[in-house]
C-alpha cells in the first residue's frame, strides 16, 4: 500500500532498462517516473523477488492490475523502477522505497518461479521543446498553482520543485503523481507515450479538480451568507464531529491542537515562532489525523511550543560561595580554580550575561574537566547539560535534520536546550577535540556559529527553522589533545591545560571522594569497610599508573565489590584495608617501577615523551649489523621522529672522531633504531637526544646509565632544542623511580610549573649542546 507523497527527483535516471524485470503487480497506485515514494509487499514471492534484486540490478516493473471482475489483468503500460531501500514493517511485512526509471510496455511472461518476470520494451521520453509544448508547459503550472491556491496541503517546497521542471513529459508525470487523482486517470497517463496528449489529459484533469474545488467554495459563500455566525458554528462542529464518527476517528487529537494553541497563546514566544506555530496548526486542523504529515505536523508544533525560548535562569554568582564549592569538589589544581574564580568575578561585574571567554579545559582523562564545569553551573545556580561530541561527524547532529527528511528530528543543541528547561544552562561540549568530518558535512564548521558571541544569537537550527538566540548559554568545553582542535574553532575559546595528579593528591583525592563514594556505591558503609593511607598508597603505586584517577577509582570499586560479597555471604565484621589486604583482594601486582630491574646497558638510553594520557617513559634500543651504511627506525614512527632518527645518525658521523667512534664504521654497518610497544603511534621531535645517546652508546661501547631519563629536540650542531610537555614528562619520570632527568635548558621557564616535593625527590639536569648529555647520560666502557 502507498503511504506518504512521492518526492521529485532531482536527476533522471540515466542507465539502461534490462528487457526482463522481475514483476510487482499493484492494485492502488499508479507509479510514474521521475518520482520517489514507499510501497509495502507481502506476499512470499514479492519478497523473495525483491531480495533477488537487492542483489542483481535492483529493478522491477511496476503494473496496475485491471479490475475485470474474472481474473486480474495487466494494463499494457507500467514503469520499470529501482529499489532505493529495504526495510522491515512491524507486521512482518517488507517495506520498499522505489524510484520511477522509465515507462515500460508489457512484452509478455519470461518465467513464473521463484518469481514471476516478464518481458518489457522501455519508452524513452522526447524531452525536446516546442513553442507548442512550452505553451502547454506554461499552462500546466498556471493550472496546478490554482489548484494549489486551494488546497492548502501542498507545500512550498513542492510548488518550487515543481515549477523548476523543464521537461514537458516529465512535468506531467510529476504533477499527476502528486495530486488526487483516481487510477484510472493516472493510468490514463501513464500510458500516453507522446508528451503533447498527456499534457492535455493531465491539464484536463487539473481544470477539473479546480472547477469542482471553485464550485463548492460557491456553495459554501452562500450557505455561510444564509447563516448565523452561531448557526455556522454549531452547525460545523456537528457535521464535523458526523463526518469524524463516519471516518472512525477520535477528536483527541483536535483537543491536543485546542491545548497547544492556548499554550501558544498565553506563553511568552518570539513573533516568527508564533508565526510558525499558528500556520502549521491551521494545516494541521485541515488534515486527516490518518496522513503521515499528520504526525510530521504535529510534532513540529509541539517542538515550537514546547521549547523554552524566552526561559532563563537568574545568576546567583557568589565568588567567595564559588570558591567553597570548588574546594569540596577539586582536591588540587590550584592555578585551575583560581582561572574559573576570575572568570566568574568578571562575569558578576561585567554582567555580560552568556559573552565571554568560552573556557576549553584540555587534559587527561580522569583529571575532573568534566565535574569541574558541573561546579561552575552550581556556582551560577544554573542547571547543568552535557554533549558528549566524540564520534559525531554529521553537521545535522549539530544543526538538526530538515523536515523534508523521514524522521527529521532538532540537533543536538536544541535538544539539550529542550531538556534543560532553559536557554542559559551551563552547557558542556564533551570531547570536543573528537569531532570528525565526512560526506555528510564537517560539525565544526557548525560549532563555529554556536560559539561566535557575534552569530550564536541567531544560531539556525534546520528542523526548527526559527533563530535560536544562544547568547545566553554558558559553553564550557573539553579535550584531550588542544591540537586535534580545529584552528579556527581553537580560537574561539581559552585553552586552560590541567595537568596529571601527583601521587600524593591521588592519595587526598581518594580519600577524600572516591573511597566514599564507592562504598555507598556498593551498598556498604563505613562500619564495614575502610581504608588505610598506606593501603591507598598500595593501590596507587602497584595497580594504576595514570595521569588523572579513573583507574583508581576502578581498583577502589573492586576492592569494595569484593567485601560487599564477603559480607552478603554472611562474614561480619570490618574490614579495613591496609597495604597487605590490598594485595591480597587485588591479586599480584599489576604495576612495575618501569626501571626496576634494569641495569645500564650498551645501546638502550631511556626517553620520555608526552601523550593525551600523560607522559610515558620511551626506552629506545639500538643495534648494529653488517650492511651498508643503512639505518632502519621501527615502533610505528611519525614522520619528525624519522627525522631526528637521521639528524642523529648524521651529527654522529660528523662527530665521529670527536666520541670516540670509527670515522668508517658505516660502510659496513647497518643501524636498527626500535621504540618498543610498536602498536602505538608515536611521533615528534624530542627522543632526538636519546637517539643520539642510543646510538652513541651502541657504536662507542660506552653503556647508558639506566636511572637517567631525558628529552630535547636535537640539532644538526648538537644543539639540544625546547620540547613541550615537560611537566608530564618529568612527573612520568618519577612515577618509574627516575633519579635523574636531562632536559633543554631552554625549559627552565617551566620548571616552576614541576611540584616542589617532585622537584625535591630528583635531579633535573638542563643542557643545551648534545656534549652535556652524553656527559651525564654515558658510562665509562667496560673492561
Amino acid at each position: 500500500m502507498r503511504t506518504e507523497l512521492p518526492e521529485i527527483v532531482d536527476k533522471p535516471f540515466s542507465g539502461t532498462v534490462p528487457s526482463e524485470l522481475g514483476l510487482l503487480a499493484v492494485t492502488d497506485v499508479v507509479v510514474f517516473p521521475g518520482v520517489i515514494l514507499p510501497y509495502v509487499v507481502s506476499e512470499p514471492k514479492q519478497v523473495r523477488m525483491v531480495h533477488s534484486v537487492l542483489g542483481a540490478n535492483r529493478m522491477l516493473a511496476v503494473f496496475l492490475k485491471r479490475d475485470t471482475g474474472q481474473e486480474n489483468r495487466l494494463y499494457g503500460m507500467g514503469t520499470a523502477v529501482q529499489v532505493l531501500k529495504m526495510f522491515s514493517v512491524p507486521d512482518g511485512s517488507v517495506g520498499l522505497l522505489l524510484q520511477g526509471v522509465s515507462r515500460v510496455r508489457y512484452a509478455g511472461i519470461a518465467s513464473r518461479e521463484p518469481f514471476v518476470s516478464i518481458r518489457v520494451e522501455s519508452h524513452v521520453d522526447d524531452q525536446r521543446s516546442s513553442i507548442k509544448t512550452e505553451g502547454y508547459r506554461k499552462a500546466l503550472l498556471r493550472a496546478f498553482d490554482q489548484y494549489a491556491e486551494q488546497n492548502g496541503w501542498i507545500g512550498e517546497d513542492m510548488l518550487q520543485s515543481i515549477r523548476a521542471i523543464k521537461e514537458p513529459g516529465r512535468l506531467s508525470d510529476v504533477i499527476c503523481a502528486n495530486l488526487n487523482f483516481n487510477l484510472e486517470d493516472r493510468q490514463a497517463v501513464l500510458e500516453e507515450a507522446d508528451n503533447i496528449p498527456r499534457m492535455k489529459n493531465v491539464l484536463q484533469f487539473i481544470n477539473r479538480e479546480n472547477q469542482l474545488a471553485e464550485l463548492s467554495r460557491k456553495i459554501q459563500d452562500e450557505l455561510n451568507l444564509a447563516m448565523e455566525k452561531n448557526q455556522k458554528e454549531y452547525y460545523l462542529r456537528e457535521q464535523l464531529k458526523v463526518i469524524r464518527k463516519e471516518l472512525g476517528e477520535e477528536d483527541d487529537a483536535q483537543v491536543e491542537l485546542d491545548e497547544l494553541r492556548v499554550q501558544l497563546d498565553e506563553g511568552d514566544y518570539p513573533e516568527a515562532v508564533c508565526q510558525a506555530a499558528e500556520r502549521e496548526i491551521r494545516r494541521l486542523r485541515r488534515m486527516s489525523q490518518n496522513s503521515s504529515e499528520f504526525s510530521v505536523s504535529r510534532t513540529y508544533v509541539d517542538w515550537l511550543v514546547n521549547f523554552p525560548w524566552r526561559v532563563m535562569q537568574a545568576d546567583h554568582t557568589d565568588v567567595a560561595r564559588a570558591r567553597r564549592i570548588l574546594d569540596r569538589d577539586h582536591f588540587g589544581l590550584e592555578q585551575i580554580k583560581e582561572r574559573i574564580l576570575e572568570f566568574l568575578a568578571v562575569r558578576k561585574l561585567s554582567g555580560n550575561g552568556g559573552r565571554g571567554p568560552i573556557l576549553c579545559f584540555v587534559g587527561p582523562p580522569g583529571v575532573g574537566k568534566t565535574s569541574l564545569g558541573m561546579s561552575i553551573a552550581e556556582s551560577l545556580g544554573r542547571s547543568f547539560v552535557r554533549l558528549a561530541l566524540g564520534g559525531v561527524h554529521d553537521e545535522s547532529e549539530v544543526r538538526g535534520h530538515r523536515r523534508t527528511y523521514v524522521g527529521a528530528m532538532p540537533g543536538r543543541i536544541v535538544q539539550k536546550l529542550r531538556e534543560a528547561g532553559n536557554v542559559n544552562p551551563v552547557f558542556m561540549l564533551d570531547e570536543i577535540d573528537k569531532l570528525g568530518a565526512d560526506v555528510k558535512g564537517d560539525p565544526s564548521a557548525a560549532m563555529l556559529e554556536v560559539l561566535d558571541p557575534a552569530q550564536n544569537h541567531t544560531f539556525q537550527d534546520h528542523y526548527l527553522d526559527v533563530a535560536v538566540d544562544l547568547s545566553q548559554t554558558l559553553f564550557v568545553a573539553t579535550a584531550n589533545q588542544a591540537e586535534q582542535i580545529p584552528g579556527p574553532l581553537r580560537d574561539r575559546m581559552e585553552v586552560i591545560h590541567l595537568p596529571g595528579y601527583l601521587p600524593t593528591e591521588k592519595l587526598e583525592i581518594a580519600r577524600r571522594y572516591l573511597a566514599p563514594r564507592q562504598i555507598e556505591s556498593n551498598g556498604l558503609k563505613k562500619s564495614r569497610l575502610s581504608f588505610t593511607a598506606a593501603g591507598l598508597r598500595t593501590i596507587i603505586e602497584e595497580y594504576t599508573r595514570e595521569a588523572g584517577v579513573r583507574q583508581l577509582e576502578q581498583r577502589i570499586g573492586a576492592v569494595a565489590r569484593k567485601v560487599a560479597r564477603r559480607v552478603a555471604e554472611g562474614e561480619g565484621g570490618k574490614v579495613s584495608v591496609t597495604a597487605r589486604t590490598a594485595r591480597e583482594l587485588l591479586g599480584a601486582q599489576r604495576i612495575l617501577p618501569e626501571v626496576a630491574g634494569r641495569r645500564p646497558e650498551v645501546g638502550v638510553a631511556t626517553g620520555l615523551a608526552w601523550t593525551p594520557f600523560g607522559g610515558v617513559l620511551l626506552f629506545i634500543e639500538a643495534t648494529a649489523m653488517r650492511g651498508s651504511g643503512k639505518l632502519h627506525l621501527t615502533g610505528h614512527l611519525g614522520d619528525v621522529m624519522r627525522e631526528s632518527g637521521e639528524i642523529a645518525l648524521s651529527y654522529i658521523r660528523a662527530r665521529g672522531k670527536d666520541l670516540g667512534i670509527a670515522a668508517d664504521f658505516h660502510e659496513q654497518t647497518d643501524l636498527h633504531v626500535h621504540l618498543p610497544e610498536g602498536a602505538t603511534p608515536k611521533d615528534g621531535p624530542s627522543a632526538g637526544i636519546t637517539i643520539v645517546a642510543a646510538l652513541v652508546s651502541l657504536l662507542s661501547g660506552r653503556p647508558v646509565k639506566h636511572d637517567t631519563a631525558m628529552t630535547g629536540e636535537v640539532s644538526l650542531r648538537g644543539r639540544v632544542l625546547a620540547i613541550g610537555g615537560l611537566r608530564e614528562k618529568v612527573m612520568a619520570a618519577h612515577r618509574a623511580g627516575i633519579r635523574s632527568v636531562l632536559a633543554p635548558a631552554d625549559n627552565e621557564k617551566d620548571l616552576e610549573e614541576i611540584p616542589a616535593e617532585i622537584r625535591g625527590s630528583m635531579r633535573i639536569v638542563l643542557v643545551s649542546h648534545i656534549d652535556e648529555v652524553l656527559k651525564h647520560t654515558l658510562m665509562k666502557k667496560p673492561r
